[in-house]
C-alpha cells in the first residue's frame, strides 16, 4: 500500500455523493479510480461558479488481480450494496479503510460481512447534490463531511486535504449521525406526496413533520444519541429556508421507478422503537406505504 500522506484511492458508485467527492479529488490532481455499472465516458460536477470534469471512462469491469487501496469510498445506495460485492472483494484487503458515503445509522453493519475484516468508517454527508437528466450532478451547497473521532478517519481526511470538500470530526458521532437520519426520515414525506420541499410551506404539513420528528427523536435518544427539543424545529426550519424545488435522492428514485431506500432512513426507526418498547404510530403508516411504493406489488 502507499503512504498514509498519499493513499490510494478507488471509489464505487458515481451518482450525485460520489461525483462531487471524485470532482473534488481531481480538482487537486488526486483523482480516484472510479467503478459504477455505466461507463460513462467522463463525470460533470456542476456549481455555482464553475465546474469540474473528470475524465473517464467509469471502469464497469471488476479487476481480476488488483492490489488493495488504502482507502475505498462506497457511494451507492444501501439497497445495491450485494450487487458490488465482487468490487469489494476485488479492491479491498485487510488493511483498506472502507468509507461509506451512505445514508443511515446502519453502515458498519451492511459493509462488514462483505470485507476481509479491514475497517468501516461511516460518515455523515451534509450536502445537496442532485443527478440531472445529462448524467451531470448540481452541486448545491458546499460539500461537507463528518466522520467519527478514529484512527481510520486520518485516511479520509489525507484523501480530501486541500479539496473543496471539509472533514469534520466528531467524538460524539451517534448523536451526529442519528440527526441526519431525523432529517432524511422527514424527507421520506416527500415520497408520499410526490413534492420537492417547498410542501413544507404548508401548515399542516409543517405540523405532520413535527410530530413524526419527535416520534423519530425519541428512538434516536434511545440509541444514545445527545439530541435536544429543539432538533425537530430546527430540521423542518431548514426545509423552509430550503428553495421550493429542492429535491432528495429517494423522490429521485420514487419518480425513476427505482427501490426506495425506505428502511435506513424510516424503517430504522419502528425498527429500533419496537427494540425499545416505544411507540411509533406515524411510522407505522409511514412505512408500510413506503415499503409498498418502492417493492409493490401493484
Amino acid at each position: 500500500m502507499s503512504t498514509q500522506d498519499s493513499p490510494r484511492v478507488a471509489l464505487i458508485g458515481p451518482g450525485a455523493i460520489g461525483t462531487t467527492i471524485a470532482a473534488v479529488m481531481h480538482e487537486v490532481g488526486r483523482t480516484p479510480t472510479i467503478y459504477g455499472r455505466t461507463p460513462h465516458p467522463q463525470l460533470e460536477l456542476r456549481f455555482d461558479g464553475g465546474e469540474i470534469r473528470v475524465p473517464g471512462p467509469v471502469k464497469v469491469e471488476v479487476p481480476q488481480a488488483s492490489q488493495p487501496y488504502d482507502l475505498v469510498f462506497v457511494a451507492v445506495k444501501t439497497t445495491q450494496i450485494a450487487d458490488i460485492a465482487p468490487w469489494l472483494e476485488a479492491l479491498c484487503g485487510p488493511q483498506t479503510v472502507v468509507c461509506a458515503l451512505q445514508n443511515g445509522v446502519e453502515q458498519q453493519s451492511l459493509l462488514a460481512p462483505y470485507l476481509a475484516g479491514g475497517p468501516v468508517l461511516p460518515s455523515v454527508v451534509w450536502f445537496p447534490a442532485q443527478r440531472e437528466p445529462d448524467a451531470s450532478v448540481w452541486l448545491r451547497s458546499k460539500p461537507r463531511l463528518t466522520l467519527p473521532d478514529q484512527p481510520a478517519t486520518q485516511r479520509v481526511i489525507a484523501a480530501l486535504a486541500g479539496t473543496r470538500c471539509s472533514v469534520e470530526v466528531e467524538a460524539d458521532f451517534t448523536s451526529v449521525a442519528w440527526r441526519k437520519l431525523l432529517q432524511n426520515a422527514v424527507a421520506g414525506l416527500m415520497v408520499l406526496a410526490g413534492r420537492r420541499a417547498g410542501m413544507f410551506s404548508r401548515s399542516d404539513i409543517t405540523e405532520l413533520a413535527l410530530a413524526y420528528l419527535r416520534e423519530c427523536l425519541s428512538v434516536a435518544r434511545a440509541e444514545g444519541a445527545n439530541l435536544g427539543d429543539d432538533v425537530p424545529q430546527q430540521i423542518v426550519a431548514g426545509f423552509h429556508q430550503a428553495p421550493a424545488d429542492l429535491g432528495t435522492s429517494i423522490l429521485a428514485d420514487r419518480q425513476a421507478g427505482r427501490q426506495l431506500e425506505w428502511d435506513i432512513r424510516n424503517g430504522v426507526v419502528q425498527r429500533y422503537g419496537r427494540k425499545h418498547g416505544i411507540a411509533t404510530p406515524i411510522s407505522d403508516l409511514v412505512v408500510p406505504l413506503l415499503a409498498a411504493a418502492s417493492d409493490g406489488p401493484g
